[in-house]
């Protein structure tokens, strides 16, 4: 009874806040000077037709791609107040328009500079910019202007240029745009743009400051008006009536805008921004500061306001620069049921699904979820005696739940209550390790423990003990069982695999084939339709094998997947195969040839997956276990997901570090960086591309948390670039540049013909003296001799044209003509660098020199260079804090080393500086070790 009662008490609260508990969560990411803004007053902000996000600062036009930002500078202003950006807007043929302090200004797309337009007509502040189609309406100090065709016109509301009725703070249009609406200073006033009336109301007579409009907006027949003291106001457009509008908690209000439909966006300056229900007339959601909430907007005084075409929340401030919500396109979701249970950042290891009924193991727990009654209930310490759970199964009824420490317990769904698992060792059962449970097609239940395998049968209550010591099961933890489709068990353990025989009901571990997985660390297995095994090992690819062990393979699953990175593997219904990662989620078809990668902006809420947590279920949905949550997808909904993705533009490419625009460059500008953006706008660290310069990669390559990519030292050629995201064609970019040889093809046609010239002028001359020699007839014998001396040369040079050859310079390396390394040998060496590296972690000491490493490895420092310079493509102190930034996740994932501030982390890892520090996490990542830090749910240390 009291769980009825305490379940329709949850029902009611639940229908009364269904609005707020069902919104969408947003998570804003800040964007302050640190991150490349001009300026900590954001003032304006505009969405162009591109993608880019525009920032209107105090003193500057700033360009947002998502990772970086570009400057626009107003040239020829003294004064930083004139700078200030007031609007910004675009018109149809794309040209970018801007509203400052002293006037009009566009931007010259070709060399990047901002232009001044008509000073010589507007010279004053521009307040808002408003586009229809190519024309251009201007809100102004002196009044309102009109720009179409090349024409400039001026609107005066009153006669009086100087009068408050000029001074125009925004401007919007009636449903057919034949009037534009006009917020002043000193009230209302409407433009006919057919004859030209104005007409004007005013919201109270002899009040002025009530009549201060700031900014409007339209939806239907309603105008919303934003006031510096009365808050926003409404006017009925067909009564000419004013009336306020719900309050907001401050009246001060600094920006509105609207959908057109059904919701008002509104921004204040003291209370953050609200979101206006037109039809309710009630807030329906509002953001603002609280010091406890690391992932809301950072400030309440709000200056510019902008709800994107993807719904997505831009929130600019006074001086804390700019926050914006982490966009996701909604492909995966977060298992939620409101308001009782949410699976965010729970880190689930295992759980069962049966439809409307979950049971869900964490790190924190266990939790019982039944739809279908709206019953939901936790388990945690001390009716558990270990909170880590391992594995759950559904076996005749009941729930058993295996835990680290905790033993093994059994869950009653009609009871909802928990006993210890009663048969065999009392002691393992209790307090031991049970990493599976696992049912096979007789009724047995096998549990793979710390202490070795056990058959249980629920119906006789006998239970089999299998240790290494009474069968052929290999020592150690007991991982995974997995029965496949003929009845036959595979057995993993910490030392190796056996295989259950059901026949004669024995384990045998002598039966697999050379080369095969059986003497690995396997940790799950996985059958497909098609009847193909799939192994995966704590270290080491992708393994698949037939049921017979027939046909087996090591597979790749992508070229720059780390082998110890696998943890589940599931097929959905339409033949796709999905890899869960510790660094991210995949799919992939036909070996590879198709392939798709998934990350935070497709709803991934963490890019670490927890090992064998993976189900399918019976409407096709596929399920994970995530660290920061348990997520499911519909694998139907990908191709359209996919098809709605913006193709990658380049937002800058360089050659030496400086911008270009010419496709055709210098032999001595060969060091290019192309720089680029899919306009994702989510969490730079989730970023992942793959690219290619044809001419220079062989195939694609992948890049994670970085928009740009450099070339050193390219010969001579033409090259096309390419970027995409992961297997998207759809998404792809490409670039074209042709690097100029030094001499052109001209200059070698003169070369070759001066050379030519010269040995003509050569045998002319010689042929001219001998001629002069044997006319002379002084001396015979000698004339002869020099002929036939000559002719001799000649023969000379035309029997052996390679000694000429042979003492031209060798094109070799000077730095490595002494000592090259061949392939095999760089091999060797790599393998023995990454193994000492990896054991001894000498990177620890911040005073490491590449001798000291040479040394350890018995070989010189030059042959090390070579490795790490022509073989590695890297330089040695990029190799080193490699190792040092993963040195420092690690750290800060472990909880011992909370206590630490940032600089005493980075000292324990070997940073010899807090500077080389940063700087080598962020060209490591592409996010700050702060950034780091919050997207795993943590708090940085500072000084």
């Amino acid at each position: 009874m009291k769980d009825t009662i305490k379940y329709l008490i949850l029902i009611l609260i639940y229908l009364a806040c269904g609005v707020e508990l069902q919104a969408q969560n947003y998570t804003f990411r800040n964007v302050v000077m640190s991150d490349g803004l001009s300026g900590l007053l954001v003032n304006a902000i505009y969405k162009d037709s591109e993608g880019f996000v525009w920032l209107g600062t105090d003193n500057c036009l700033d360009r947002f791609d998502g990772v970086k930002v570009r400057h626009f500078e107003f040239r020829g202003i003294d004064s930083g107040r004139k700078k200030r950006v007031n609007s910004i807007t675009e018109t149809a043929n794309k040209q970018l328009w801007v509203g400052n302090g002293i006037g009009l200004w566009r931007l010259n797309r070709p060399n990047s500079q901002l232009e001044r337009i008509v000073p010589e007509k507007i010279d004053f502040a521009v307040n808002t910019l408003l586009a229809d189609g190519d024309i251009l309406y201007i809100g102004t100090e002196k009044g309102l202007f009109i720009h179409k065709d090349g024409q400039l016109l001026q609107v005066l509301t009153d006669r009086n240029m100087l009068a408050a009725c000029n001074r125009i703070m925004d401007i919007c249009q009636n449903e057919d745009k034949t009037v534009l609406w006009l917020a002043t200073v000193q009230g209302l006033f409407s433009y006919s743009l057919k004859d030209g009336e104005i007409d004007s109301w005013h919201f109270q007579e002899n009040v002025p400051e009530a009549d201060y409009f700031r900014c409007l907006t339209r939806i239907g027949e309603t105008l919303y008006l934003g006031t510096m003291s009365q808050g926003v106001v409404r006017f009925d457009i067909k009564k000419e009536s004013f009336s306020h509008a719900v309050s907001l908690g401050c009246d001060v209000i600094s920006d509105i805008s609207s959908d057109g439909k059904g919701t008002v966006y509104i921004a204040t300056d003291g209370n953050g921004v609200h979101f206006l229900s037109h039809k309710d007339q009630q807030v329906t959601r509002r953001f603002y500061h609280d010091v406890n909430d690391k992932e809301g907007i950072r400030s309440n005084s709000v200056y510019s306001l902008l709800v994107d075409d993807r719904g997505a929340v831009w929130v600019g401030h006074f001086q804390a620069g700019l926050d914006y919500s982490l966009y996701q396109n909604g492909l995966f979701r977060t298992y939620a049921y409101p308001p009782l249970f949410n699976s965010a950042n729970l880190s689930i290891r295992s759980f069962v699904n049966k439809g409307q009924e979950k049971v869900i193991g964490s790190r924190d727990g266990l939790f019982y979820i039944n739809e279908a009654t709206g019953i939901v209930k936790s388990f945690v310490k001390p009716v558990l005696t270990s909170d880590l759970i391992l594995t759950i199964c559904f076996y005749q009824g009941e729930y058993y739940i295996g835990t680290y420490g905790g033993g093994m317990m059994v869950l009653n769904p009609e009871t909802l209550s928990l006993k210890y698992f009663a048969q065999g060792d009392t002691e393992l059962f209790q307090k031991g390790h049970i990493f599976c449970v696992k049912p096979d097609a007789k009724g047995n239940l096998w549990i793979g423990t710390s202490q070795g395998l056990f058959s249980y049968n629920g119906q006789t209550k006998q239970i089999k003990s299998f240790t290494s010591a009474n069968s052929q099961l290999p020592e150690g933890n007991v991982y995974e069982v997995s029965f496949d489709s003929t009845g036959k068990g595979w057995i993993a353990t910490e030392t190796g695999m056996c295989i259950y025989d059901p026949a004669s009901q024995s384990l045998r571990s002598n039966v697999f084939p050379e080369g095969f997985v059986n003497k690995d660390k396997v940790r799950t297995i996985y059958e497909d339709a098609e009847h193909n095994l799939y192994f995966i090992r704590e270290k080491g690819s992708l393994f698949t094998s037939t049921l017979t062990m027939d046909r087996f393979q090591n597979r790749s699953i992508f070229s720059t997947l780390p082998d110890n990175s696998l943890m589940s593997v599931r097929e959905d219904n339409q033949g796709w195969l999905w890899v869960a990662c510790n660094d991210g989620l995949l799919r992939i078809k036909e070996e590879g040839e198709e392939y798709d990668a998934f990350t935070f902006n497709d709803g991934v809420p963490g890019p670490t997956f927890t090992n064998g947590a993976a189900y399918k279920d019976e409407k096709g949905l596929l399920w994970f276990g995530n660290t920061k949550g348990l997520i499911y997808v519909d694998p139907k909904r990908v191709d359209e997901v996919r098809g709605k993705v913006r193709p990658i533009v380049f937002t800058d490419i360089l050659a030496n570090g400086v911008p270009f625009t010419s496709s055709s460059l210098k032999y001595n500008q060969n060091n290019l960086t192309f720089c680029f953006t899919d306009f994702a706008y989510g969490l730079p660290s989730a970023l992942l591309y793959e690219y290619r310069l044809e001419g220079v990669d062989k195939d694609w390559k992948l890049l994670a948390a970085q928009n740009e990519v450099s070339y050193y030292g390219l010969s001579s050629g033409t090259y096309t670039f390419r970027v995409r995201l992961p297997g998207n064609e759809q998404s792809e970019a490409s670039c074209q540049v042709t690097v100029c040889p030094m001499i052109p093809w001209w200059g070698w046609g003169l070369s070759v013909l001066l050379i030519v010239g010269i040995i003509a002028f050569i045998r002319y001359y010689v042929w001219k003296r001998m001629r002069r020699l044997l006319i002379s007839s002084a001396s015979p014998v000698v004339v002869s001799s020099a002929e036939e001396e000559i002719q001799q040369r000649e023969q000379s040079l035309e029997q052996h044209p390679e000694v000429i050859s042979e003492q031209q310079p060798s094109v070799v390396e000077e730095k490595y003509k002494t000592n090259r390394l061949t392939e095999e040998e760089c091999k060797e060496l790599h393998k023995k660098l990454v193994a000492y590296v990896e054991k001894e972690k000498p990177y620890i000491n911040p005073d490491l020199k590449m001798g000291d490493l040479a040394s350890a490895l018995d070989t010189s420092s030059h042959s090390l260079s070579y490795l790490l310079n022509q073989y590695l493509n890297q330089s040695y102190y990029d190799f080193i804090n490699e190792y040092r930034v993963t040195q420092f996740k690690k750290m800060v994932a472990d909880s011992q080393y909370s206590r630490y501030t940032l600089t005493a982390l980075a000292e324990l890892c070997g940073f010899s500086s807090r500077a080389s520090f940063f700087r080598s996490f962020k060209k490591s990542t592409g996010v700050t070790p702060n950034e780091y830090i919050r997207s795993i749910g943590g708090t940085a240390k500072e000084e």
